[in-house]
């Protein structure tokens, strides 16, 4: 049943690869390395961040290393959560998209992405999400790639358009995010795009 909380984990396993790297589009994905973490403070240090996502700010190096380590525990705990850095040349990180299971149902899984100030308005949010998606699809066999969106957040609901998101009737979903409830829609996506991906 969709939607239903406690939906047991052993009737679809979803688990990912030790490392996913992918491209299509002319954008490539691949996991976080050490030496990012100056970059990583460049792009999630920047009020539209803050605004929309659950990372802390200020977000200093600190923080950033704060980040990348839970990015390694969620990424070896069960193998459940991928979070790939957003490249155009397999180098310089322009923004994160990240993967995982939905925790209402094991069958969905979910998508988030940030793109950091100097890199937007290039498509690259709607490239990393559609290469991903369609990995999870067709790759991951999942039955639905899901997005939630605050209302407000018109950017982010541009990028699920462009992508082939569409809305659903679920209920929302209420969170409490850094003192303030947020109440997010589900998008499901809809295409089987033809990218190119390679686990």
């Amino acid at each position: 049943m969709p939607g239903k909380i406690g939906f047991m984990p052993s009737q679809c396993e979803f688990v990912l690869p030790s490392i996913i790297r992918l491209s299509g589009d002319g954008i490539l994905l691949r996991e976080w390395a050490e030496t990012d973490l100056s970059a990583l403070v460049e792009l999630y240090d920047d009020p539209e961040i803050d605004r929309w996502t659950p990372v802390p700010s200020p977000f200093d190096s600190t923080a950033a290393s704060e980040y990348l380590a839970r990015a390694r525990e969620g990424r070896e705990e069960g193998r459940k959560k991928a979070q790939l850095v957003i490249t155009t040349d397999g180098e310089q990180p322009r923004g994160e998209v990240l993967l995982f299971r939905s925790e209402f149902d094991a069958r969905d899984v979910e998508l988030a992405y940030g793109v950091g100030s100097r890199y937007r308005r290039q498509g690259l949010a709607s490239r990393a999400v559609r290469l991903l998606a369609d990995y999870a699809r067709r790759q991951r066999g999942v039955r639905r790639v899901l997005l939630r969106i605050e209302p407000g957040n018109s950017p982010s609901v541009a990028v699920a358009r462009a992508t082939g998101f569409q809305l659903t009737d679920d209920e929302p979903t209420t969170l409490e995010v850094k003192g303030r409830q947020i109440r997010l829609l589900t998008w499901c996506y809809q295409n089987g795009g033809a990218d190119s991906v390679s686990p």
